[in-house]
């Protein structure tokens, strides 16, 4: 490794947890405006529940229907990233080397390299930094969370990398 790019890489060491996951799908719905679907289809099943419960001649258990599918439809991001942590936490601790050339994320069980090819851009929120990826769909969705940087000077070289090579959102 050049020595000009080992001193451009920053090292997060992390062990995931549903809060990032979380902040990578909740990045990823509002980039493909899907929360507005899922905020619209909420309060449609909302008013449902309401008008079912204050109608005269409707069951309770319609009324309990609507409101359970507003509280599943609401709790949809919160149910994926469960579900991901789930997937992913066995790995254990990652250890991720942001550099000029991209991204690779070491676990005990594996590694993964992502060229910045394979990102559209990035948002920064206050915890992480999440990544999305190039394809049509969105489906690659990388978190780095901020608490794995060694300091705040990290932190800033990591902003600085990432504006070098990836749109922000």
């Amino acid at each position: 490794m050049r020595q000009e790019e080992s001193q451009d890489m920053v090292e997060l060491v992390y062990q995931p947890t549903r809060a990032d996951i979380l902040a990578g799908i909740l990045v990823r719905e509002r980039r493909k405006r899907l929360h507005l679907v899922r905020w619209g289809f909420t309060g449609l099943f909302g008013a449902a529940a309401v008008l079912l419960v204050t109608a005269p001649k409707s069951s309770a258990l319609s009324g309990a229907l609507a409101v359970f599918c507003a509280a599943m439809i609401w709790s949809i991001p919160h149910l994926q990233a469960h579900q991901v942590l789930r997937a992913v936490s066995w790995q254990g601790e990652y250890r991720t080397s942001v550099s000029g050339t991209g991204i690779a994320i070491d676990t005990v069980h594996t590694t993964l390299v992502l060229r910045w090819s394979a990102f559209r851009g990035c948002r920064e929120t206050r915890d992480h930094v999440v990544l999305l990826g190039r394809d049509p769909n969105i489906l690659l969705v990388g978190v780095l969370p901020k608490r794995g940087l060694h300091s705040e000077q990290d932190a800033e070289r990591l902003r600085d990398l990432l504006s070098r090579h990836l749109p922000r959102f």
